[in-house]
């Protein structure tokens, strides 16, 4: 069997991510706090509750230590708005304190930070007010960012404005399970628009405050094969492209966004960022199926060749990988790649996934792509949105009644990942032998 060792370049972060209503808990000012308590919009009628207990019982500190001592030398969180903001003329200090700590231990650890300001969730009298659709959004957001920021630039200057823009848009009106519940493709072509403005405003304070910050987004890029040569097939591969995956980017690169549906000149977005961030989980094959038309007439799943993760939500799909880095870098910015990871409760899908997409980057990285950094999605099993407990997507475990953590081996793996900042033909024999053939062929 051939030996190699596949190096990243002096500097290159590794680390984790987590977003603060999936680890915090008890955020009872936010909108999805809210809609946790109505009935079925949660799988199983699950609850945040103390999530992982970041809040009240200050437990990121034993899971920054946990990232410290296996080699992370960075890690992305978020703030929760609705904490610094709890009631439209309230702004809490403590809370900003508490965010102010927990950058402190990053930097007393030797972490860097990559903080997001939007993470999904938002002050619940802002969606009393109409949330994204109501333009107001957009200048109340920016308050908050200066907020945030007056307070918290001395401890960062990775900043990641909002995550997702597009998952959020299509989760919350057009039907994925994400509050307010609605299903009005206007309604979310509104939101993606206010959204673009909400970072370009967001962009302008931060350099105000902190000129050599460097700020992004965290693009969610899922990639979408024609699975046959229909040709309505193939448009609907172009309109899912380019609605999903270019319209907020292209319009931080032009000033103009382009939804199809909706055209609109935003001119003050136009480079609007200083990185790139890329989420990537998987790709998916859509075939054109005039019987279902809830689904915009066509079908979505995963080719039959590849791996699925243990509840079927993603495929290990390297190759996609690979060509979404391919997409970010037609933006001609530096990359990092914001999250990357699998749910998987027996830990052996992950580890598989988890050094195939390594070795896939690293391809890229030798290739001269410029990416400075991997953030892997989770440190810890958290709540997972509108699928609530049931997917595992942490390196490490967690007993949410308990709040004790399970040292799972992909820890030990990505450790080593990070102490060498290589991915080596030994660690794959060692932690994911069943990949070894696809990383090292004969």
């Amino acid at each position: 069997m051939p030996r190699a060792i596949f190096n990243f370049p002096s500097g290159f972060l590794w680390g984790t991510a987590t977003a603060a209503h999936q680890v915090e808990g008890n955020n009872l000012n936010n909108d999805w706090w809210a809609w946790e308590q109505g009935e079925g919009n949660i799988r199983n009628g699950d609850k945040s509750g103390k999530a992982c207990d970041w809040w009240a019982g200050r437990r990121w500190r034993e899971d920054f230590d946990r990232a410290s001592e296996t080699f992370q030398n960075a890690h992305r969180l978020s703030v929760e708005w609705s904490r610094v903001q709890p009631e439209p003329d309230r702004w809490d200090e403590t809370a900003l304190d508490r965010y102010r700590e927990m950058l402190l231990g990053l930097k007393e650890r030797g972490m860097i930070a990559m903080l997001t300001l939007h993470h999904f969730s938002n002050p619940q009298w802002l969606m009393e007010m109409g949330g994204w659709e109501n333009d107001e959004a957009v200048t109340l957001f920016g308050a908050f960012v200066r907020r945030a920021v007056q307070a918290l630039a001395p401890h960062c200057n990775l900043w990641v404005t909002i995550n997702e823009p597009n998952v959020y848009a299509t989760g919350a009106y057009l039907g994925g399970g994400f509050p307010p519940g609605r299903n009005d493709m206007k309604a979310a072509l509104k939101v993606l628009s206010n959204l673009v403005k909400a970072h370009a405003l967001a962009y302008q304070v931060i350099h105000e405050i902190q000129p050599n910050a460097q700020v992004g987004v965290a693009h969610h890029w899922r990639g979408f094969i024609a699975g046959d040569w229909n040709p309505l097939t193939r448009q609907a591969v172009r309109l899912y492209d380019q609605v999903f995956n270019n319209s907020f980017a292209q319009a931080l690169q032009t000033g103009r966004f382009d939804a199809r549906m909706l055209r609109e000149a935003i001119p003050q977005a136009k480079g609007t960022q200083d990185f790139i961030g890329l989420n990537y989980y998987t790709r998916e094959t859509i075939r054109f199926d005039l019987t279902r038309s809830k689904d915009m007439y066509t079908r979505r799943f995963f080719r039959k060749d590849l791996e699925l993760s243990e509840g079927g939500f993603l495929a290990n799909d390297p190759e996609g990988f690979k060509q979404c880095i391919e997409w970010g870098n037609r933006f001609g910015l530096p990359i990092y790649i914001t999250e990357n990871g699998a749910e998987d409760s027996k830990d052996d899908f992950r580890r598989k996934y988890l050094v195939e997409h390594v070795h896939q980057m690293w391809h890229m990285v030798n290739f001269n792509f410029p990416i400075k950094g991997y953030f892997h999605w989770s440190l810890v099993d958290n709540f997972e949105w509108e699928r609530g407990w049931t997917q595992r997507f942490g390196l490490w475990g967690l007993n949410e009644e308990t709040q004790a953590r399970v040292r799972r081996p992909s820890v030990d793996l990505y450790a080593e990942i990070c102490r060498a900042n290589a991915l080596s033909s030994e660690m794959v024999e060692k932690w994911a032998s069943a990949a070894l053939n696809r990383i090292m062929p004969v």
